[in-house]
């Protein structure tokens, strides 16, 4: 258990998720947090992340630091996503072990599993199949990290955890339409069109794909609830269990933007994987459900998009 003294360390403290993780444990009272940019320590450089464990010496980490990005920067840069999460996942898992961290927390993807394994997915379909192309990069590394953290455990007796978070979206995520998810690029394109006066929003893809959307603030309880409930090596989902098209989801965020205009749907480019809805029914059995929805989380996000952009 964490008590409100341990030195916390917060790997990628100013991303989407490192950011909400920070605000939780400062709501609940966690008064050692360790917190460093990217400037202060470079998680690619080994030797550096060496001497922040020897001298920090943290006793719990949440990695939720990862170079993430939508559709057209995971086919863009392949080899970025790869190289750089592979290092960032070396580098703290390793050097967590050698200063012997009690607990890691590693923040895996739910695009982790198959492209066609069966719906919702359960832990159990990890490998059964093969990826998603077009974020094949990633899935690789992030499949890497969560079998470092078993290997660790096993060799070593470590306490390594890793969680499946399924889509998230919130304060602090990225609005760049090149590389965002498709969440926040949407709440951009319909701002913009909006703020332009055009009568429409051309989207990538049919509509037809069904996604599950988590707001990160959920994700970082359920992060902070696992460091205390779960020690197993096996992988965890943490999500909402409902899903829905992203043509109901562009329509949502299009009241919630105030679009008046048409929405058009460029056919030509890709849709990526059918369906991705995540088993909840292991982090349920613990005691945790998420609490915001999607609705409103979309109106929350869209106040911090206006506030900050």
């Amino acid at each position: 258990m964490m008590e409100r003294d341990s030195k916390i360390y917060i790997a990628g403290h100013q991303g989407l998720v490192g950011s909400s993780i920070a605000r939780n444990l400062k709501v609940q009272k966690y008064k050692n947090l360790i917190l460093k940019n990217r400037q202060e320590l470079n998680l690619l450089d080994n030797e550096a992340v060496k001497d922040f464990f020897e001298k920090e010496k943290p006793e719990y980490i949440f990695l939720a630091a990862a170079k993430v990005g939508g559709i057209l920067a995971n086919k863009s840069y392949p080899a970025d996503f790869i190289f750089q999460n592979l290092e960032i996942q070396n580098n703290i898992i390793h050097n967590a072990y050698i200063t012997g961290v009690k607990k890691l927390l590693f923040l895996g993807s739910s695009c982790i599993y198959p492209k066609s394994c069966p719906q919702p997915i359960k832990e159990e379909y990890l490998l059964t199949g093969l990826l998603e192309e077009t974020n094949e990069a990633y899935a690789i590394a992030k499949i890497a990290g969560i079998k470092m953290c078993q290997s660790y455990n096993k060799q070593y007796g470590t306490n390594f955890i890793s969680v499946m978070p399924t889509n998230l979206y919130g304060p602090n995520d990225n609005f760049d339409l090149e590389s965002s998810h498709v969440l926040p690029a949407l709440i951009r394109k319909f701002h913009e069109a909006k703020i332009s006066n055009r009568k429409e929003v051309v989207i990538w893809g049919t509509g037809a794909p069904k996604r599950e959307f988590l707001h990160v603030d959920d994700l970082a309880e359920a992060c902070v609830f696992l460091m205390s409930n779960y020690s197993s090596g096996e992988p965890i989902n943490i999500g909402t269990g409902k899903d829905l098209s992203i043509k109901e989801l562009a329509e949502m965020i299009g009241r919630v933007v105030d679009f008046g205009g048409d929405i058009v749907w460029d056919r030509s480019k890709p849709d990526g994987t059918p369906r991705k809805l995540l088993d909840v029914e292991k982090i349920s059995n613990l005691g945790w459900r998420y609490k915001i929805e999607l609705e409103d989380g979309i109106k929350d996000t869209y106040e911090w998009f206006l506030d900050n952009n």
